[in-house]
């Protein structure tokens, strides 16, 4: 499998102050096609800059960055954005979706936003089909507060498949779900994997870091540890366990 991502001594310092913020320092970093990664680290480590630097919503200080091949530190703003759109798939806590906007044209956005034209007709099938991949063909026409927080970022992902990104980035996509929805999401994410899809994912919690295959650990800016998961959690196991022990529950009550 070809590298996505090739990070090569990249910094970023914020000159925010009379003290130097060192965000992240000297990161050195390989993700191949296929992979499904987890980056942690506490509050101030610098995981969520690394994010922004990934998803070129930031540029680094120091350093070189390449995005499928592609050096982003020579592109101007315009082509950056060019390049999300095409390469990039985002998904985050909130969501993000439009209040009074159905879920299919919610998921249709990126296409309607980028620099290639295509028909209403294609965009339309394409926003269906990223929605039935994610087991939500069923709701096209709801609005987002008809939908469950599940569903909602089921929405998020279906958006976020649209322009078939080379990687998708989520940043805490599971953060504003209980522990079962979570569980389906990280369903999906598997899923989506499995067919082939590199996913890089930001989050705080452990157990669901152990739905993906590698763990990267980031403390004061450096990237400490760099790790593959061994006892690896499958989302349909750990599904069925909750719904016997919800079963269960009422079996005794």
């Amino acid at each position: 499998m070809s590298h996505v991502v090739q990070l090569e001594d990249i910094h970023k310092t914020y000159e925010s102050g009379e003290v130097p913020v060192l965000a992240v320092r000297g990161v050195t970093l390989t993700i191949t096609g296929g992979e499904f990664v987890a980056i942690m680290g506490a509050s101030g480590s610098g995981k969520s800059t690394l994010m922004n630097l990934l998803g070129c919503l930031d540029r680094p200080t120091r350093g070189r960055y390449l995005l499928g091949g592609t050096d982003v530190s020579n592109l101007d703003r315009n082509e950056l954005a060019d390049l999300r759109n095409q390469k990039l798939g985002f998904i985050f806590q909130g969501f993000n979706l439009l209040s009074r906007t159905t879920a299919l044209e919610n998921v249709e956005l990126p296409m309607l936003y980028g620099r290639r034209h295509f028909s209403t007709r294609e965009i339309r099938e394409r926003a269906r089909q990223s929605l039935d991949i994610v087991g939500l063909s069923n709701r096209a026409d709801h609005f987002p507060s008809q939908l469950s927080g599940g569903q909602q970022q089921r929405v998020a992902i279906a958006r976020a498949l649209i322009n078939e990104p080379q990687i998708l980035l989520a940043d805490e996509p599971t953060g504003n779900l209980d522990s079962k929805t979570s569980v389906e999401i990280m369903g999906v994410f598997q899923k989506l994997n499995a067919q082939g899809i590199t996913i890089v994912m930001v989050t705080h919690e452990l157990d669901i870091a152990h739905y993906c295959k590698r763990n990267l650990i980031m403390r004061d800016g450096r990237l400490v540890s760099d790790t593959p998961v061994v006892d690896r959690l499958v989302a349909t196991e750990q599904m069925q366990r909750i719904v016997t022990a919800e079963t269960d529950a009422k079996l005794i009550a």
